[in-house]
């Protein structure tokens, strides 16, 4: 598929058209530059609510000025394929941001996501598992960088926006840039790579129940992938007057392949905002001031939203709402008909395998308890995870999607044996295991059940309990650590750590504290245990195995409690 937008009449009759050359970057630019290159593709807006508006043509010229500033210091050449040289992009929603995953993936390189709230921890993984050869940043993120720059062997070059002086010496080794001095003098073309649709374009690193982040590998062809679940989830996506803001990081597969490559793909300006500190005032504000029509909006960020008590009074009216990772239920739909407008389209999917199920309300309202249907072109099923048999509907099983297809990650880099065992052959074809568990009604519609394994759904984020125990090991009073997802009634979870103390420390409130900080510090503030609970003893298997599913019962009931004395 390659066409611009889908209409209701082309939903049955759609057919992949993946065409054997593609690229990313050129696919989301080079179209709008060179046909209407004043149109407006992204609209900065800061904290104080002033926007920057940002056409093609900066775009264009902005990605190809970096993309000869980075070649000219021998990054990102064009491997046929193969993995170019992974760039990792460590930048909140900007303009900048958007010009160098354009820049690098016209390139040939590999663009690698990475969010500015990670501890050094989490970056240190993720850039030293990639071989990452280039970081573009902001300054602020100068300091968690120099924390861990001595064990990145790989890491040449960091191009920084807003260098500020005197602090080459803590970057032994690397040639450290401002962004603009390196982009300044250089030309404003750039000759794109010639890419096949299956060379790799961008690593997402997901978090499991075992090991560390495993990163998703994926090819230029998961922007076309894309397309079908976003223009379902968004009423027929694009239409005239469209405008599309998430307040999810781009540095996720929901910031910036659900909202920023399709939208500019699409010629739909883009919204660039993500608060400090998400508030539901500041986001109807948003939303009302720079005209907002279309929104992906992850479910904690609803829920927060439904606290405020004068939401109806900013009368907004928009045309889709788009929400995933995890049910919403009837009474907060039907709160968003009442204050935006509009039925909020649920969706589901994974880093690996996104946008393969949704809803379209613009065709069909939503039903109770059901987060849609498949997308058009992916074909989804609730198999049999141990023989790959598709089930009949109605009959619990996990949720898998068949191979090939063009949404689907290449695998998991450097590991294939975590590769082999996401897929299982059927009678069907092979299939992509998601590790959920769901069933098919009788009406062709998908209902969620629940996770097959122990990652954490906490405000939408993915969280593995894995890295994040073995953060706690570090502590000097961890023992024992096992970490579980604690209900909670505005981020569905939260992470819970169970701990037994190193004999000589006490359990207390201050500790708790000490020990969540320590956490929150390494890795990054999603991540961090909101509940800390001490144990004398830990659940384990006679193997020496954690057993998390008591820790999880253990969990609820502490919630249960909190909320009855009126605490939850």
């Amino acid at each position: 598929m390659q066409g611009r937008a889908m209409s209701a009449s082309g939903l049955a009759a759609f057919e992949w058209q993946v065409p054997a050359q593609f690229n990313i970057g050129e696919a989301v630019c080079d179209h709008w530059a060179e046909r209407e290159p004043d149109r407006i593709a992204i609209i900065e807006v800061d904290e104080d609510g002033v926007a920057e508006h940002h056409s093609y043509r900066q775009l264009s010229e902005g990605a190809a000025r970096l993309s000869n500033a980075l070649a000219a210091r021998g990054i990102a050449t064009h491997r046929p394929g193969q993995a170019g040289d992974r760039v990792g992009v460590l930048m909140p929603q900007s303009l900048e941001t958007a010009v160098t995953h354009i820049a690098v993936t016209r390139m040939g390189g590999v663009s690698l996501p990475l969010f500015v709230l990670f501890g050094p921890e989490a970056l240190l993984h993720r850039l030293r598992d990639s071989g990452a050869r280039a970081v573009v940043t902001r300054a602020e993120n100068l300091d968690t960088l120099a924390s861990i720059v001595a064990d990145l062997p790989d890491l040449d070059l960091i191009l920084c926006k807003n260098l500020p002086d005197g602090v080459a010496q803590r970057f032994p080794g690397i040639e450290l840039v401002d962004f603009d001095a390196a982009c300044a003098d250089q030309p404003t073309s750039f000759p794109m790579a010639p890419t096949a649709a299956e060379d790799p374009a961008i690593i997402i690193y997901t978090s499991g129940t075992t090991g560390n982040p495993k990163g998703a590998l994926h090819a230029h062809r998961v922007l076309l992938g894309h397309l079908p679940g976003v223009e379902v989830s968004h009423n027929l996506f694009p239409q005239p007057g469209d405008r599309l803001w998430t307040p999810a990081d781009w540095a996720w597969i929901g910031g910036l392949l659900d909202v920023l490559l399709p939208g500019l793909y699409h010629g739909v300006t883009v919204v660039a905002c993500r608060f400090r500190k998400f508030t539901a005032r500041a986001a109807f504000d948003l939303i009302r001031d720079q005209g907002i029509r279309n929104t992906f909006l992850p479910p904690t960020a609803l829920k927060l939203m439904r606290l405020e008590p004068e939401a109806a009074a900013w009368n907004l009216s928009l045309r889709s709402v788009a929400s995933g990772g995890e049910p919403l239920g009837a009474e907060l739909l039907e709160w968003g008909r009442g204050v935006f407008g509009t039925t909020i389209n649920e969706f589901y999917g994974q880093t690996e395998c996104n946008m393969t199920i949704s809803c379209c309300c613009a065709i069909e309202e939503p039903a109770p308890g059901a987060m849609g249907r498949a997308a058009p072109g992916h074909r989804v099923a609730v198999i049999d995870g141990d023989s790959g048999q598709v089930l009949p509907s109605g009959t619990e099983g996990e949720i898998a999607v068949l191979a090939p297809d063009p949404v689907m990650f290449l695998g998991y880099w450097n590991n294939p044996e975590a590769t082999r065992a996401k897929f299982i052959d059927g009678p069907d074809g092979r299939w992509l295991l998601t590790g959920d568990r769901g069933l098919c009604r009788a009406d062709g519609r998908f209902a969620f059940v629940g996770r097959d394994d122990d990652v954490i759904s906490s405000a939408g984020y993915r969280i593995g309990p894995a890295e994040i125990e073995d953060c706690l090991l570090k502590h000097p009073a961890v023992h024992l650590a096992g970490v579980v997802g604690q209900p909670d009634r505005v981020r569905g979870h939260v992470v819970a750590a169970f701990v037994t103390l190193t004999e000589g420390y006490r359990a207390g409130a201050d500790l708790a504290a000490e020990i969540s900080r320590h956490v929150k510090d390494r890795l990054a503030a999603y991540e961090y245990p909101r509940a800390v609970h001490f144990v004398d003893e830990m659940p384990m298997t006679t193997t020496g195995k954690i057993i998390r599913a008591e820790l999880r019962k253990q969990a609820e009931r502490l919630a249960l409690e909190q909320e009855g004395a009126g605490l939850g």
